[in-house]
C-alpha cells in the first residue's frame, strides 16, 4: 500500500491573520493628487462627486477620511459595522450594496486593491472632462464658474507672495529665511519658489541701479 502523501507545510509568514470581517485599509499617497486634490468631507466632493459616486459611495469615502485622522497608518475596516452604519445590507457576494460601495471607490480612482487590503486616495481629485459631462448641466456651469474663481484666487494669491519676498528681502533677510517666514504665513511650495525667484530677480535688480546711480553721482 502506497503511504499517503502529505502536503507541504505552509512556510512562515509575517503577515497578520486579519478576521473575514474585517478590511485592511492604508493610504494612498500621491504627491500631485495629495498637493491638488480636495477631502472627502469638503464642498466639492459633496457638490460634484455625489453624482458621480453616489451617496452610499461618498459616505463611504469620508468615513474612511474620518478612520485616517484618527489612525494615519491605516487601520482594520470592520465589515458589517461599517455596512449598517452607512445604512446597507452586509449581503454576502460580490452584489452586496456594500461590496459594490468599494467596487466603486476603485472604479473611479480613489481606491485600489491590494490582496487582503485596500489603498484609499486621502484626497479626491478634480473631475475629468468625461466625469463632468455626467453631470447635470447646472452642475456643469457651477463647476465651471467654481473653477474660474480658483483662478482669479490663485492670481490673487500669487501677487500677494510676490509682494511678501520682495518685502522681506528688502528689509534685509536672504532668501532663506524669506522662505522660513513665507511658510509661517502658509504660503509653500511652488507658489512660495515663484514669488522668491521674482522677488530676487527685483531686488537684485534694485540694489544694481541703485550701485549705478551712486557711482554717477
Amino acid at each position: 500500500m502506497t503511504a499517503p502523501t502529505r502536503s507541504p507545510a505552509p512556510s512562515p509568514t509575517s503577515t497578520p491573520v486579519r478576521a473575514p470581517h474585517e478590511l485592511r485599509v492604508e493610504p494612498w499617497l500621491d504627491a500631485v493628487v495629495d498637493a491638488l486634490g480636495h477631502d472627502p468631507r469638503s464642498r466639492y466632493v459633496e457638490t460634484y462627486w455625489l453624482g458621480i459616486l453616489g451617496p452610499s459611495t461618498t459616505w463611504l469615502f469620508r468615513l474612511l477620511a474620518d478612520g485616517f485622522d484618527d489612525h494615519p497608518e491605516g487601520f482594520d475596516l470592520p465589515l458589517a459595522d461599517t455596512a449598517g452604519a452607512l445604512g446597507l445590507g452586509m449581503k454576502t457576494g460580490r452584489q452586496g450594496p456594500f461590496s459594490r460601495s468599494l467596487d466603486r471607490l476603485c472604479q473611479f480612482g480613489l481606491a485600489r486593491r491590494d490582496h487582503e487590503t485596500l489603498h484609499v486616495r486621502r484626497f479626491a481629485p478634480p473631475l475629468t472632462q468625461g466625469q463632468l459631462k455626467r453631470l447635470p448641466e447646472a452642475l456643469q456651469q457651477r463647476h465651471g464658474d467654481w473653477q474660474r474663481a480658483q483662478l482669479h484666487a490663485a492670481s490673487d494669491g500669487e501677487g500677494k507672495a510676490r509682494r511678501l519676498a520682495l518685502t522681506l528681502l528688502e528689509l534685509g533677510e536672504n532668501l532663506d529665511a524669506a522662505e522660513r517666514q513665507l511658510a509661517l504665513w502658509r504660503i509653500e511650495g511652488a507658489v512660495a519658489q515663484r514669488a522668491l525667484a521674482w522677488a530676487n530677480q527685483r531686488h537684485t535688480a534694485a540694489e544694481a541701479a541703485a550701485r549705478l546711480g551712486g557711482d554717477a553721482a
